[in-house]
């Protein structure tokens, strides 16, 4: 692989934060619970922090999944009442299940915000960290899934010819 082949490789995972993070960190939870599973079968002699740190990566993993999910439409739907509609009321409706998710989203955010903030000063027994950093992953999903929810109420604006841009 040649030097220009890696600088490419780096720039197209810069492009896609969240999909980076979401390998980064399945392959990271990935070699922590291969590493504990060696540690405690073959070397007998089990890792102290290994399930804490799995645990804390599941949680980065699932919220910046479910970011993610959002981003590229995958969450689960039932479109069976919805496609016998209108397209002027199938439009609606989109537009009615963005704003009850964002505020939802929104709502959470806030609270979850509050949340890490009530943390402060709570030390995680294994890893001696802040457990600010493991519940943080519930802000900055949320704030993710905002993000997108916005956005893609925003194409279904401009695909009705009502120009919006996110400034």
């Amino acid at each position: 692989m040649t030097l220009e082949n890696i600088i490419r490789s780096l720039l197209k995972a810069l492009r896609h934060p969240l999909e980076t993070a979401v390998c980064g960190l399945l392959i990271a939870m990935t070699i922590v619970v291969f590493s504990q599973v060696i540690a405690r079968y073959i070397f007998e002699a089990p890792l102290s922090w290994s399930e804490e740190l799995a645990r804390f990566l599941l949680m980065w993993l699932s919220m910046l999944s479910a970011a993610y999910a959002f981003k590229t439409k995958s969450h689960f739907a039932l479109r069976v009442v919805v496609g016998k509609l209108s397209t002027s009321a199938q439009w609606a409706m989109a537009l009615f299940v963005h704003a009850v998710v964002a505020i939802f989203f929104a709502i959470l955010l806030f609270f979850s915000i509050l949340f890490v903030n009530g943390v402060d000063g709570h030390i995680a027994p294994a890893l001696q960290i802040s457990m600010q950093i493991p519940y943080s992953s519930i802000v900055i999903g949320c704030f993710f899934i905002l993000y997108e929810t916005l956005r893609s109420a925003l194409c279904e604006f401009n695909s009705r010819g009502i120009e919006v841009e996110l400034n």
